[in-house]
């Protein structure tokens, strides 16, 4: 395999073998987290009318019986206790383990992703919602080379923004979350950075102190979407009809741990590489597109064409009987990704 091809060098094989362990205990970090959600709140025994009950305790001061106290219950409670301090255990140690990392990836300059988008991403994870959204543009190409070991020639990733696609298939989920947690999504961005602020005159975008921007979009609406589309209550953004929408949530995901300049981690989900081409190539061609935006999406376009060539194999499909595909997106209000 080459050492490097045009417009992308590898990365150090130090800062590869760093990147591997600091995936492995992200990794892990994320499986505890997500079972020490599961433990969350507490159980409590009460008395009530001369009976001792059960109660199950959440965070947000819910009650709820589990029933009389007997031996079921009391193996529940028993369990609940043990399998939560265990999880604390873990998730400390864990924890621990992580702090090491970020400061190891810090050392050997393993990440350059910048640090607002990470701390979105992670936001949004927090939050329970990160599913919900694809990492769409620019900055889908952190995640190509991080999974190539490689860094890609600084003006192909030039951008003061990053584009989140919401996936309104399944929209309903999404506002269930969103209501059950009370919870928007401007105040989910606000944790990641507490300088965001909603655009008025662009109410699907945010920009925090150092003008730096988060966009929400959407598929065009169809088949039930609701729309216009306000992801909360009053003063929350509104999701903007984007032209490949449908295409990109027709795509694969590519799910991939991204790595900030401070060396915080995040998991970025984005759309397969190839799928992010031919959305590339349509933009290129898109009547309104700006024409400095069009050749920075041809050059994106095939610098990750090429990585999946030299580097990502799997990723490879079959071409039909005429070649590419012809690369056109359907007329729309927006078309997506900067």
């Amino acid at each position: 395999m080459v050492k490097s091809m045009r417009d992308a060098i590898e990365s150090s094989e130090s800062a590869k073998r760093q990147y591997i362990d600091a995936e492995s205990v992200f990794d892990e970090l994320r499986r505890v987290r997500k079972q020490a959600g599961l433990t969350r709140g507490g159980m409590v025994w009460r008395e009530i009318n001369g009976a001792r009950y059960l109660i199950r305790t959440s965070t947000r001061g819910a009650h709820k019986s589990l029933g009389r106290e007997r031996p079921e219950t009391l193996k529940i409670h028993a369990d609940f206790t043990a399998r939560k301090e265990e999880v604390a255990q873990r998730l400390a140690t864990i924890e621990a383990k992580a702090q090491e990392m970020r400061r190891l990836n810090r050392a050997l300059r393993v990440g350059r992703v910048p640090n607002v988008v990470v701390a979105v991403l992670n936001a949004l994870e927090a939050a329970g919602v990160a599913d919900h959204f694809t990492t769409i543009g620019t900055h889908a190409l952190f995640a190509y080379e991080s999974a190539c070991g490689v860094r890609l020639a600084p003006e192909a990733m030039a951008t003061r923004d990053i584009d989140l696609l919401l996936d309104t298939r399944k929209h309903i989920k999404f506002f269930s979350l969103m209501k059950r947690s009370e919870a928007s999504l401007l105040g989910i961005l606000k944790k990641a950075d507490k300088t965001f602020v909603r655009l008025e005159d662009q109410k699907e975008t945010v920009r925090n102190a150092d003008g730096f921007e988060v966009d929400v979009i959407r598929r065009m609406a169809r088949d039930g979407d609701p729309h216009p589309l306000r992801l909360s209550d009053d003063g929350d953004l509104w999701a903007v009809q984007a032209s490949t929408g449908d295409r990109i949530l027709g795509s694969p995901r590519f799910c991939q741990m991204v790595v900030a300049v401070n060396g915080e981690m995040a998991m970025m989900n984005t759309m397969h590489p190839l799928d992010f081409v031919k959305v590339k190539r349509a933009l290129a061609v898109y009547p309104d597109r700006e024409p400095l935006k069009r050749s920075k999406d041809r050059i994106q376009a095939e610098l990750v064409e090429k990585l999946v060539d030299e580097y990502m194999p799997q990723y490879q499909r079959a071409k039909s009987a005429t070649g590419e595909d012809d690369g056109q997106g359907e007329a729309a209000e927006r078309p997506a990704a900067s």
